[in-house]
């Protein structure tokens, strides 16, 4: 038997694992699995170049838990390791196996699939274990080892009696982590990062029903069989080529990453490329609502099929974020800063290669099958927006296909809107004025105004088109953005024709006096307008600049500079002074009368604009009901 020391630079290194090298316990399995996949790969390797004279067969990996002893059991049937090999792999801390192995067989190795270094992964087992044995043979015809360590830089070395190739790592649970000694938490560890190994992990048994013998009864009971409960799925959908995968397979896939989920996704997009990254994966187009929070059910990170995480925050661009799916890549580096990531070229490339793609499926969705893409509209325009505010070159690409809905149901791209509304929406100043309702319910009166002039209205309500507004009023020429309510309907086309007043300067005045009374401190600010006779006498907006500009606030950044983020709303109270009911009011004699006549004008603009509520609304329905006794 051996004894001897682990070659580390410090005598500490153990606290210095367990408390700073991985924050994250639970990872310890992940390692160790990732470790025995590495092995069996390697064989697989090893056999088909000729230099392993062995039968690979159907290895597996299998975890067994052993509650009485508090041990955990990883063994696999890779290649091994002689009792050089572990004295060289396991006692110099750091030494990469999995590098040198790369290093020898690169060339021929290129899709060999290794997946990590087999050093101090190896070491997070003291996470959870006071005591670690590895009991190992080598494909080679050597003596097994068995090899003991304690957590302290000892450790004892001796011939052991293993016949099959392969290694067992056994793992003592120490007294602070006997919670992984529990079946389900292990099983979640297991489908949390190890559901698409390469290959197949053996958890315990399953019961799984036979088919009915021939001439069995209907009540008879169908017979059941135990069997290996195999956790994992070793060739998952994205490691496949498209070609060899229908609608089905993409679908049935989407299920797999996301049991919970029960809308499907609204298309799929399949990522691979061998140059000049490696990066395969499949995205998906989930349903999305208005609501920005965070989703859920995130895309997830591999490395050679092992999970790494869901936070691909600095790897996808910001704005693909939202979606779903998967990202396989040995070349994105881990456990490092996402400024680093950020800063990364081969980060860079990979982010603006799933842009690419992402944009040119959905062109390609909008060139071939139109109509298809107009009922997928509502479900993507967020995705779409977010991404040509943040990505130019996506603006430029999205700009060809993003559409713009009416309340009418009709869609329209940029291009389309400009060709379509040029003669009738531009005002005596060249610009063209495309109006738009936020809510086609609540702003119903405005938009029918608009329609009687003959004037198409967008229907653009998510939650950040403020923003994509203003960037296209910046990018783009002669045109702007107008919403329904923003003012008089022509006060927002002016046209080259002027309303005289049927009002005189004095009367106006009155007028305007008059009103105020009745609004007092009510938030409202009381502007005269001459406008055609047959236009409302009453109307209620909001001035177009302060309203978008705390909608833009409150979806970041936009109103905060100009602070009026946190500003009370702003209303503007229109009088048709060319109105009947405008001139009956200046003329009536009584004054609790006319009184009674501009609060209910008043009110009834209020009420079309969703702003009566309370007391007011219900002093409204009992004046209302006073005047039709």
């Amino acid at each position: 038997m051996a004894q001897g020391k682990i070659n580390v630079s410090v005598e500490n290194i153990f606290p210095l694992i367990k408390k700073f090298l991985y924050s994250d316990h639970e990872i310890f399995l992940r390692e160790l699995i990732s470790n025995a996949t590495d092995a069996t790969l390697k064989l697989k390797h090893l056999t088909a170049i000729g230099e392993a004279k062995v039968d690979y067969g159907n290895p597996q990996i299998e975890i067994k838990i052993d509650k009485e002893g508090k041990k955990i059991h990883i063994t696999d049937q890779g290649l091994g390791m002689t009792s050089e090999e572990v004295e060289k792999y396991i006692n110099q801390v750091a030494f990469s196996g999995a590098e040198e192995f790369l290093d020898k067989y690169k060339e021929a190795g290129k899709d060999a699939g290794i997946i990590g270094h087999f050093g101090l992964g190896f070491y997070s087992a003291f996470m959870v274990a006071h005591t670690v044995e590895i009991i190992t043979k080598s494909f080679k015809d050597e003596p097994a080892a068995h090899w003991t360590c304690d957590g302290s830089p000892n450790f004892t070395l001796e011939a052991a009696d293993k016949k099959d190739r392969g290694t067992e790592i056994i793992l003592h649970i120490a007294e602070d982590s006997l919670e992984f000694l529990e079946d389900s938490k292990i099983s979640g560890l297991l489908n949390k990062y190890n559901k698409f190994m390469p290959v197949p992990i053996v958890f315990g048994t399953k019961t799984e029903t036979l088919p009915k013998p021939e001439g069995a009864k209907e009540e008879d009971p169908a017979p059941t069989q135990e069997v290996q409960n195999i956790i994992n799925n070793p060739n998952p959908a994205w490691t496949k080529a498209p070609a060899d995968l229908n609608d089905k397979d993409y679908k049935g896939f989407y299920r797999e990453l996301y049991p919970m989920q029960f809308e499907e996704p609204l298309f799929h997009i399949h990522l691979n490329v061998d140059y000049p990254f490696n990066l395969t994966g499949i995205l998906y187009f989930p349903k999305l609502t208005n609501d920005l929070n965070v989703q859920k059910d995130k895309i997830q990170l591999y490395q050679n099929q092992v999970f790494v995480t869901d936070n691909v925050e600095g790897i996808v661009p910001e704005f693909l974020t939202m979606l779903r799916g998967v990202i396989d890549s040995p070349d994105i580096p881990l456990n490092v800063s996402r400024s680093y990531l950020q800063a990364d070229g081969a980060v860079k490339k990979i982010a603006t290669y799933i842009t690419k793609k992402v944009g040119d499926k959905l062109s390609s969705l909008f060139k071939n099958d139109r109509a298809a893409f107009e009922e997928k509209w509502n479900d993507i325009k967020i995705v779409l927006e977010y991404g040509m505010l943040s990505e130019d070159k996506f603006f430029d690409k999205a700009d060809k296909f993003a559409l713009y809905p009416t309340v009418d149901g009709k869609y329209f791209t940029f291009e389309e809107l400009q060709e379509t509304l040029k003669d009738l929406q531009t005002d005596k100043d060249g610009k063209l004025i495309l109006l738009y309702a936020s809510d086609k319910e609540a702003q119903h009166a405005y938009i029918a105004a608009a329609k009687t002039k003959g004037y198409e209205v967008l229907l653009l309500d998510s939650p950040i088109v403020s923003h994509l507004m203003q960037k296209l009023e910046t990018s783009k020429e002669n045109i702007s953005f107008a919403r329904v309510d923003a003012d008089p309907i022509d006060k927002l086309i002016q046209k080259e024709e002027t309303t005289i007043s049927k009002l005189s300067d004095e009367e106006k005045e009155t007028l305007k006096e008059k009103i105020e009374k009745v609004t007092g401190e009510g938030g409202l600010t009381v502007q005269l307008e001459a406008m055609d006779s047959d236009s409302a006498p009453f109307v209620i907006t909001e001035p177009e600049f302060m309203r978008r500009m705390k909608e833009m606030q409150q979806t970041g950044g936009g109103g905060g500079m100009f602070g009026m983020g946190n500003m009370p709303d702003m209303h503007n109270l229109i009088v048709n002074i060319n109105h009947p009911l405008v001139t009956e009011i200046l003329q009536t004699k009584t004054q609790k009368k006319q009184e009674r006549l501009i609060s209910q004008s008043i009110d009834l603009a209020k009420l079309s604009k969703g702003l009566l509520k309370g007391a007011a609304l219900s002093d409204f329905i009992s004046r209302s009901y006073e005047m039709i006794k």
